[in-house]
């Protein structure tokens, strides 16, 4: 990678060298993580709820367009 800066180089390298320090069949995310999605979860839920009840409330009956032209229907329609 030619085109790389120097810092980015340095960067990358300590990054990886982190990387390679941590034991992959340790590494989960935790309490913490399950928290966090368990809270996320719970948000949606109460979202989808809101806006279920929201949609519901609406009562939309469209307006016939004055400058339509009707045209007649076929034969029973």
């Amino acid at each position: 990678m030619p085109d790389m800066s120097a810092s980015a180089n340095l960067a990358m390298t300590h990054a990886a060298t982190l990387a390679k320090e941590l034991d992959e069949n340790k590494v989960t995310p935790g309490v913490l993580g399950f928290l966090v999605f368990a809270a996320l979860a719970v948000g949606v839920w109460f979202l989808m709820k809101s806006m279920n009840r929201s949609m519901q409330r609406v009562d939309f009956e469209e307006a016939e367009d004055p400058k339509a032209e009707r045209t007649p229907r076929p034969n029973g329609a």
